[in-house]
C-alpha cells in the first residue's frame, strides 16, 4: 500500500548539472537554489522557458518542450522530477516532492505537496452504514458495488471475517502513484497534499484537496474524472467520477460515472455508477447504482440502497441516544421517497416502493415489493401492496436506465455489475413469497380498525386481494418475457430423485445472483471474487432460466397457455396508467393555457 517518488538518481543518469554559464543565466533569469549540484537539467532544457524559480534539494528538469511550453514562473519546487512539457505558473506555497508527468499543467495554486510514502487515499477507512465503524469498508481503486456491499454487509468481528484479511492482502499490493499524471491540469485552486491526479484529469478551482486521488480509465478523448470549483475533499478516491460546485466530502468512494454537485455534502459514504448527488446530504450512505438525490434539505443517512430517487426533505434516523448512531436499514433497489418523507431505522423497505409520511415503527416490507407505504398520524405503516406495478414511470424507468449510463458512453471498464430488469429473480421471489403471504393473511380476522397487521405494518383485506391479482398479473408477465413460446425448463432434480429446491437470489448493490454460489466467495483473494462475480454476471440468463424451472410449479405449468393473455392484461393495466397520467397533464395544461 505504500507509494512513493521515483528515484532520482534514475533520472539523473540521463541528465546532467548544469555549467557555471547556465547557473549564472538561471541567476539572472531570478532563480535561486541551496546546491546547484543537486539540479539536474538535459540536454534538450531551454533555460529560456524558466525564471524565477528557487530550486530547493533534488530537481530534475527535463527538455521543457511541447504543446504546453514549459514555462515556470513564480514557483518553489523543491525534490521534485518535472518531465518534458510541464507548465507550472504561480504556485506561491510550491510544489514540494512531486512528481509531474509529462504535459501537465499547474497554474494558479497555492500548494501541492507529497508527503513520503504518500498513501493518496488508499487504505481510507469509510464508517459505512452503521457510523460507529462495525461495517467499515477500505477504499482502493477498481472497487466494485457488489464487492464493497458483501463487506459491508459482513460486520466485523463475526465468526467469518474473512473479508478483513483479503482486503489487507490486497491493499498490501495496492497503490496509486503519488504524482501529477499526463497532461493532468491543476488550475485556480487552494492546497493540495497528498493527492494523485490521474492522467488528462482536471481539478479547477477545488478549496482544498487532502489524502485522496482522482483517477481515469477512459480514453484520453473520453474524459470524466474533474473536481471542480470550490470542492473541499479529505481522505477520498474519485474514480472517473465528477465532484463540483462546492461539495464537502469526507471519507468517501465516488465510482464511475457518478456526478456530486451543487454544495452537497457526504461523509462515511460510497457511490457507485451513476449516482446523482445535489443539494443535500448524505452520512454513511451505500448508494448503489443509479441512486439519486436532487433536493435541499434531503437527508440521507445509515442506509443502502440503489435505484433510489429521494423526493425533497427526506429524511433519516440512524440515532435514538441510546447505544448511539448504530441503526442503519436497507432500501432495496428502486426505492422512491416523496417529499417529507420519513423513516427511522432499523427497516428494510421492499424493491420498488413509494414511501409516503413518516415510518416509525422499523418496518419491514420486504416481502411485499412493488408497494405504496404510507405513514399514518402515529408513525405506523400502512401498506398498499402491488400498486407500483401498475404504474407506467416503472416501464420506463427500466428502459432509460442503461441509455443513461455515463460508463458506457466513456468507454470504461465496468467495475459495477448491473441487472437492469425490474422483474428478476430476485423481485420475482419475493412476488411470490408474497403470494403465498397474502393467502395467509386473507385467512385471519381483520381487527377492530379493519386492518390486517403483519410484521408492524397495517393492510386492509381489500388491498390484499387487489395485490394478489396485480402480482399474479406481472408473475406471467415475467414468464411470457423470459419463455417466450417456449416450454418451461424441466425441474432439475437431486440425488433421490426429488425437485431440486429454489435457489434463493439476492440483490447486491444492483447485481442479482443466486446466494449459493457466493457461499465461498472470500476464501480466494479479491480479485477471484471480482472474477467470481463477473462470471455470474456472465452467466445470469442460463442461471436465471435454470431457477425458473425449479420455482414454477404444477400450478403455472398447469397454466402455461395463459401466459401470454395474462402478459397482455398487465401491459393493458400500465397503458391504462399512461393514457391516465396524460389525461390528467392535458387537462392541467388546458388549465394554465394563456389564450
Amino acid at each position: 500500500m505504500k507509494t512513493s517518488l521515483p528515484k532520482t538518481d534514475d533520472a539523473r543518469r540521463n541528465g546532467r548539472r548544469p555549467e557555471w554559464w547556465e547557473v549564472q543565466r538561471l541567476e539572472s533569469q531570478g532563480c535561486t537554489a541551496d546546491d546547484w549540484s543537486r539540479v539536474t537539467i538535459s540536454s534538450d532544457t531551454d533555460l529560456s522557458r524558466i525564471h524565477h524559480i528557487d530550486f530547493m534539494g533534488d530537481v530534475i528538469i527535463g527538455p521543457l518542450g511541447g504543446e504546453y511550453g514549459g514555462r515556470l514562473s513564480h514557483a518553489i519546487i523543491s525534490d521534485s522530477v518535472l518531465e518534458a512539457g510541464v507548465t507550472v505558473m504561480n504556485v506561491p506555497g510550491g510544489l514540494k516532492n512531486a512528481v509531474v508527468r509529462q504535459g501537465a499543467v499547474i497554474m494558479n495554486t497555492d500548494r501541492i505537496e507529497y508527503e513520503p510514502e504518500a498513501e493518496c487515499g488508499v487504505g481510507v477507512e469509510v464508517a459505512v452504514l452503521d457510523e460507529s465503524g462495525s461495517r467499515r469498508v477500505l477504499l482502493w481503486p477498481g472497487l466494485s458495488a457488489q464487492l464493497a456491499a458483501l463487506i459491508a454487509r459482513t460486520p466485523q468481528g463475526a465468526d467469518s471475517p474473512a473479508w478483513e484479511t483479503l482486503v489487507a492482502d490486497h491493499l498490501e499490493q495496492t497503490s496509486v502513484p503519488a504524482e501529477i499524471g499526463e497532461r493532468a491540469e491543476i488550475r485556480d485552486c487552494g492546497v493540495l497534499k497528498n493527492v494523485s491526479v490521474g492522467p488528462f484529469c482536471a481539478v479547477t478551482g477545488a478549496s482544498r484537496l487532502e489524502n485522496g486521488a482522482l483517477i481515469n480509465n477512459a480514453p484520453s478523448e473520453k474524459i470524466l474524472p474533474f473536481i471542480g470549483h470550490g470542492v473541499d475533499a479529505v481522505n477520498f478516491i474519485v474514480e472517473d467520477g465528477r465532484i463540483d460546485s462546492n461539495s464537502i466530502i469526507r471519507n468517501c468512494y465516488v465510482g464511475q460515472g457518478v456526478e456530486i454537485e451543487k454544495g452537497f455534502t457526504a461523509h462515511d459514504s460510497l457511490f457507485f455508477a451513476n449516482c446523482s448527488m445535489e443539494n443535500g446530504e448524505a452520512c454513511a450512505v451505500f448508494a448503489g447504482p443509479y441512486s439519486v438525490s436532487m433536493h435541499k434539505s434531503t437527508l440521507l443517512i445509515g442506509c443502502m440502497l440503489s435505484f433510489m430517487n429521494a423526493g425533497s426533505a427526506t429524511n433519516q434516523s440512524n440515532h435514538m441516544y441510546k447505544l448511539g448512531p448504530v441503526h442503519w436499514g436497507i432500501l432495496e433497489r428502486g426505492v422512491k421517497t416523496s417529499s417529507n418523507s420519513y423513516l427511522m431505522l432499523g427497516a428494510k423497505i421492499g424493491a420498488f416502493s413509494l414511501l409516503m409520511g413518516d415510518h416509525k415503527t422499523h418496518p419491514d416490507s420486504s416481502e411485499f415489493p412493488f408497494s405504496y407505504l404510507f405513514g399514518d398520524e402515529k408513525g405506523a405503516t400502512v401498506v398498499v401492496p402491488a400498486m407500483m406495478l401498475r404504474s407506467c414511470g416503472l416501464m420506463r424507468d427500466e428502459k432509460k436506465w442503461p441509455t443513461r449510463d455515463r460508463r458506457v458512453k466513456r468507454r470504461l471498464p465496468l467495475h459495477d455489475r448491473i441487472t437492469f430488469e425490474v422483474l428478476n429473480p430476485h423481485t420475482v421471489s419475493h412476488i411470490l413469497r408474497a403470494l403465498e403471504t397474502i393467502g395467509e393473511l386473507l385467512t385471519r380476522p381483520a381487527d377492530d380498525d379493519r386492518f390486517v397487521r403483519y410484521k408492524g405494518m397495517k393492510l386492509t383485506r381489500a388491498s390484499l386481494e387487489r395485490a394478489r391479482k396485480i402480482y399474479s398479473l406481472a408473475i406471467y408477465k415475467y414468464l411470457h418475457t423470459k419463455l417466450g413460446d417456449r416450454p418451461f425448463p424441466e425441474p432439475e432434480l437431486d440425488e433421490n430423485g426429488e425437485p431440486v429446491k429454489p435457489w434463493r437470489w439476492i440483490d447486491i448493490a444492483g447485481q442479482v445472483v443466486p446466494a449459493h454460489v457466493l457461499k465461498d466467495i472470500e476464501k480466494g483473494s479479491v480479485t477471484e471474487a471480482e472474477t467470481l462475480l463477473d462470471s455470474i454476471q456472465e452467466r445470469y440468463a442460463d442461471l436465471e432460466y435454470r431457477w425458473i424451472g425449479q420455482a414454477f410449479g404444477p400450478y403455472w405449468r398447469e397454466r402455461r397457455d395463459r401466459v401470454a393473455h395474462e402478459a397482455a392484461r398487465f401491459d393493458e393495466m400500465v397503458d391504462e396508467d399512461r393514457q391516465s397520467y396524460r389525461d390528467q397533464l392535458n387537462a392541467e395544461n388546458a388549465m394554465l393555457r394563456l389564450l
